[in-house]
C-alpha cells in the first residue's frame, strides 16, 4: 500500500456518480470490489456498506480497527458549467503538487478516504482485522450514520478518514442541525409599464460551512438580501429570487428579478453600482473574484411575488444572522457556535424556502442559534422547521488510539502533529452514541476549497497521511 496505489483508486473513484442521495453506483462498486478480492461484505437498509478483512497470521489477537469515511459528496459546479453530477466523470487536473477540479468540486471529501481504505483492503499488509465501513448521505444530516444498527461493526477502535489538513488529528468536533423557513406568496401581476431586469452575486469563494466559516468570506444570498433591502424606498416588484444551493456549503451565487420603470431601474443601478464598490472595500482582501451586476432577464415576466410576502422575505434575509456566533472560551482560536445561510429557493408554485444550518460543539448554543433563526424567519410570515440534528463529539480524557497516532506521527515525520478539535461536523459525535466506548480519532491529507469549485488535494499530504495510517494500522496493539 501506498500513496499511488490510493490515488489510482481515488482516480477511479470520479468516475462514479456519487451525489448525496444517490450513491447507488458507488455502493455497487463496493460492492463489486468486496467480491472480487474475496471479502466479506454487507449492506444495511440505508444503504451503508461494511467490507472485512481478516487479521493476518499472528495478529489474530490484535484489536480491530474500523476505518470509517463517508460514500457521498457535496456536488457544486461554476455558473454556466456543463456538467452533470448524475452521469459525468470529475473533471481535473494536476498543476504544482495539487490534484484540482477547476469547474467543480473536487470530492475528494471524502473520496480520497474511501481510496485509502480500498487500497489497504486491497493490499497484503500484515495486521490485525479490519472493518472498512461507508456511510451515506453524510453530507445532507449524517443520514447513513444515523441508521447504522448497533452491531454493524464490532471494532472498538476506529479511524475517521474525513479530516482536511495534514499534521492535524482530531479529537473532537460540532454538532450540526438544520433549519428550514417558507414563505407562501401568490401572485401579483406585473405593472404593464414596468421593465424587468436580473440583479447577481457571483463568483464568490464559497466553501465549507464548517471549516471556512470563520475566514471572512462573503455569503451570496446575504449580499443580495442587504441589497434588496437598500431600495426599499423605491418602487419595484420581486419576480424571482434563488441563490445558494447546499446547508453545508457558503453560498457563491445568488440572483433576483425584478420589475420597475426605467427610470427606477436606472437609479437601482446607479445604487448597485455604488454598493458594489462597498462589497469590494468590505471583502475585497478576501474575494478577488467577486462581482455584483445587473443583466437582462430571460424568464416569466408574467407574475410577481405579491408585495407583502416580498418585503418580508428581502428583511428576513438582511437581518438574518450568518457566520461565526461565539468563539470557544476553553480551546483557542476554535469556533464554538456559528450559523449559514444558505439558500433561497423557489422550487415549487406558490413556496420560497430558506435553508441554513447552525453548528456548535454546545448543545444548548447550537439549538439558542436555531432558534435565532427561528425568531427572525417567523417574525417575517414563515413557517419554520428544525430537521437532521446531530450531537458533537467531545474529546476523551484517555485514548489509546489518540496516543498511537501521535507516537507513529512523531516517529515517521520527527515532530508533533496539532491535536485538536474541528467547527466541522463529523459522524464520529453520532457513533458515540451508536458505539459507547469506541475509541475515535480522526486525520487525513490537506484539502482546500471543499463544497466549492476548485476542490483540491495536495499531493505531497497524501504521501504523509498515507504513510501514518499504515504505521497505525500495522503497529496499534
Amino acid at each position: 500500500m501506498n500513496s499511488e496505489k490510493v490515488l489510482s483508486f481515488f482516480k477511479e473513484i470520479t468516475k462514479i456518480p456519487r451525489e448525496s442521495g444517490h450513491e447507488e453506483q458507488i455502493i455497487a462498486y463496493l460492492q463489486n470490489f468486496a467480491a472480487e478480492h474475496n471479502l466479506f461484505c454487507r449492506t444495511d437498509k440505508a444503504g451503508n456498506v461494511l467490507i472485512v478483512k481478516d487479521a493476518a497470521a499472528g495478529y489474530e489477537s490484535v484489536p480491530t480497527i474500523v476505518l470509517q469515511s463517508h460514500s457521498d459528496m457535496v456536488c457544486e459546479k461554476n455558473e454556466g458549467v456543463d456538467h452533470d453530477f448524475a452521469k459525468d466523470p470529475i473533471r481535473y487536473v494536476i498543476e504544482d503538487g495539487w490534484m484540482i477540479a477547476p469547474d467543480t468540486t473536487l470530492g475528494a471529501d471524502c473520496g480520497i478516504g474511501i481510496a485509502a481504505q480500498l487500497a489497504l483492503l486491497a493490499s497484503d499488509v500484515k495486521c490485525g482485522k479490519i472493518e472498512c465501513l461507508f456511510t451515506v448521505s453524510e453530507e445532507t444530516g449524517l443520514d447513513g450514520a444515523m441508521a447504522l444498527e448497533p452491531d454493524f461493526i464490532t471494532g472498538k477502535v476506529l479511524l475517521n478518514l474525513d479530516s482536511e489538513d495534514e499534521g492535524e488529528i482530531f479529537v473532537g468536533c460540532a454538532g450540526g442541525l438544520d433549519t428550514t423557513a417558507e414563505f407562501h406568496y401568490t401572485d401579483d401581476a406585473v405593472c404593464e409599464d414596468f421593465s424587468t431586469e436580473e440583479i447577481y452575486v457571483k463568483d464568490a469563494m464559497g466553501g465549507h460551512s464548517g471549516d471556512d466559516i470563520n475566514k471572512g468570506r462573503a455569503n451570496a444570498v446575504q449580499l443580495l438580501g442587504r441589497f434588496l433591502y437598500s431600495i426599499k424606498d423605491l418602487d419595484w416588484q420581486l419576480i424571482a429570487i434563488n441563490g445558494g444551493n447546499k446547508r453545508n456549503a457558503i453560498a457563491r451565487e445568488a440572483k433576483a428579478a425584478i420589475a420597475a420603470e426605467e427610470d427606477t431601474l436606472d437609479i437601482i443601478n446607479e445604487r448597485l453600482e455604488a454598493y458594489f464598490e462597498e462589497v469590494k472595500e468590505e471583502y475585497g482582501a478576501i474575494e478577488k473574484e467577486l462581482k455584483v451586476g445587473y443583466c437582462e432577464y430571460a424568464g416569466d415576466r408574467n407574475a410577481a411575488i405579491d408585495e407583502m410576502t416580498a418585503w418580508n422575505l428581502v428583511a428576513a434575509l438582511c437581518a438574518s444572522p450568518h457566520g461565526v456566533l461565539s468563539m470557544s472560551q476553553e480551546i483557542e482560536n476554535f469556533v464554538e457556535t456559528s450559523t449559514n445561510l444558505a439558500s433561497v429557493k423557489m422550487t415549487e408554485p406558490g413556496v420560497i424556502r430558506i435553508g441554513s444550518s447552525q453548528r456548535s460543539c454546545v448543545t444548548a448554543a447550537r439549538r439558542a442559534a436555531a432558534a435565532k433563526m427561528e425568531a427572525c424567519f417567523e417574525l417575517a410570515g414563515a413557517i419554520v422547521r428544525h430537521e437532521s440534528e446531530y450531537p458533537g463529539w467531545a474529546p476523551a480524557a484517555v485514548s489509546p488510539v489518540r496516543d498511537a497516532c501521535v507516537a507513529s506521527y512523531m516517529k515517521l515525520f520527527g515532530v508533533a502533529p496539532k491535536v485538536k478539535a474541528i467547527h466541522a461536523g463529523l459522524e464520529c459525535g453520532l457513533f458515540t452514541e451508536k458505539f459507547p466506548g469506541l475509541d475515535m480519532v480522526s486525520f487525513g491529507p490537506t484539502l482546500r476549497g471543499v463544497h466549492a469549485p476548485g476542490e483540491r488535494l495536495d499531493l505531497a499530504s497524501l504521501d504523509k497521511f498515507v504513510a501514518l495510517l499504515l504505521d497505525v494500522v500495522v503497529n496499534f496493539k
